[in-house]
């Protein structure tokens, strides 16, 4: 197809933000998605570097999408985002087959150099890091069909926690305009979307201020309260470090705000947080959940936790385990540490070993997994409030979440995308639960 294009996307919310908003570059630009890199004119694959195995997946992609460029020469293919920003023009290196290489923040910046590739022949590489978050293109044609979307509020990083390698790949902290972050809000509930997730690296850091208006991350979400048509909001990721009791608060006085937060934790030791330079102790993080609850007692609670950290004793690994405890997450995204080339953690020593790590991490998943059923199993017999998204995987049934971001399946003729069900929860499971609809 002449006029293809192909984008594969891998990691975290923000690069499927970006990967929509690729997309509509390219459609105003008069190219089509298609399903299948074979039949696309463009190939972009918008990349990962967050730990190893990330990369590994996106070297082993772009080698796949090079084969087939060689059997297809008049293909454009392009490695963009964080993995695009960290490697650079080694790529064209490794990979003769690649014309472009762009990283986060040039991503705006698509056109001109798609022009560059496909209408002069050059190899582009674009990895500019003190750009500023641009106004994306507003993405209706992707959204037609959706009740919930994603909206970036700000790039970057200031913390420099020291195995992420976020702030070397997305550049400083920098939050995009309210106007420009409402008005998009705006737009996409025109389109018909009810539930809105706020990005950033770090939410809870938002800050603007003009010689008109100031605002924070709590005035952003009261701002959000006032966008006719929305009815759930939701924010990633939280740092502990940042999170106020003003916008703890929020849960509680905001209708529109969900019941659940995103809110790291990584470690269960005082003394691995201290090298992790993450900025709070095991005690202040438990005191912020017991805040939480105390607000909204019915709160879902996730979070993030690695294993395997420079000089991670048993005994740190063991407080790890006794926080999850104490806490009980709803669900919790768990990984093996990996030194990232170019932070603090990747020159320190007291390395662990890899078969130490598979298994401390398969102990810490089989605690959770038996957690998140606990806490499932208590749904079971209540009544959820479940906004459709659409069809289960599983076929025949439709799917949608409830405001604690638990996924829920049923069988109904009547309802469509986008409607607000209740659902009798019947059955659960680890990772989701199945119900029937009240009537």
């Amino acid at each position: 197809m002449d006029n293809g294009f192909y984008i594969a996307t891998m990691g975290c919310q923000m690069n499927e933000y970006d990967s929509e908003s690729l997309a509509q570059a390219l459609m105003e630009y008069g190219y089509q998605p298609v399903d299948n890199p074979e039949n696309a004119k463009i190939v972009l694959i918008n990349t990962c570097t967050v730990r190893e195995k990330a990369d590994q997946k996106a070297m082993s992609l772009l080698g796949r999408m090079s084969r087939i460029k060689a059997r297809r020469p008049g293909m454009v293919l392009g490695m963009v985002g964080c993995l695009a920003q960290k490697e650079g023009k080694h790529l064209f290196h490794r990979f003769p087959q690649l014309d472009m290489v762009a990283g986060p923040r040039e991503l705006a910046d698509l056109r001109s150099i798609l022009d560059a590739v496909v209408l002069q022949g050059k190899r582009m590489i674009a990895t500019r890091l003190d750009l500023p978050p641009s106004n994306p293109a507003k993405i209706h044609q992707l959204h037609e069909k959706k009740v919930s979307a994603y909206v970036s509020i700000m790039q970057g990083c200031d913390n420099f926690c020291t195995y992420c390698i976020v702030p070397h790949v997305r550049g400083r902290e920098i939050s995009r305009s309210p106007r420009e972050i409402i008005d998009e809000a705006r737009f996409l509930v025109a389109q018909g979307v009810k539930e809105i997730t706020l990005l950033g690296q770090n939410v809870n850091s938002y800050s603007w201020e003009d010689r008109t208006v100031s605002y924070n991350f709590v005035s952003l979400l009261q701002a959000f309260a006032e966008v006719e048509g929305l009815m759930r909001l939701r924010f990633t990721t939280s740092h502990p470090k940042d999170l106020s009791d003003d916008l703890i608060c929020c849960f509680r006085d905001l209708d529109i705000l969900c019941p659940h937060i995103h809110l790291p934790f990584q470690a269960g030791s005082n003394e691995i947080l201290r090298r992790m330079k993450r900025g709070y102790s095991r005690e202040q993080y438990m005191e912020l959940v017991c805040r939480l609850r105390e607000v909204v007692p019915d709160i879902a609670v996730t979070s993030d936790v690695m294993v395997g950290f420079p000089g991670e004793s048993l005994l740190d690994f063991e407080e790890t385990v006794d926080l999850m405890g104490k806490i009980r997450f709803d669900s919790l995204f768990s990984f093996k540490y990996s030194d990232r080339e170019g932070t603090l953690a990747a020159r320190m020593d007291q390395k662990i070993g890899e078969e130490e790590k598979s298994r401390r991490l398969s102990r810490l998943q089989a605690l959770q997994r038996h957690i998140t059923l606990q806490k499932n199993r208590a749904l079971e017999g209540k009544e959820a409030i479940v906004l459709v998204e659409g069809c289960s995987k599983k076929g025949g049934q439709m799917m949608g979440r409830t405001d604690t971001n638990k996924i829920v399946n049923f069988y109904s003729n009547n309802n469509k995308i986008g409607d607000i069900v209740k659902v009798y929860i019947k059955r659960s499971f680890v990772n989701s639960l199945w119900g029937e609809p009240t009537h």
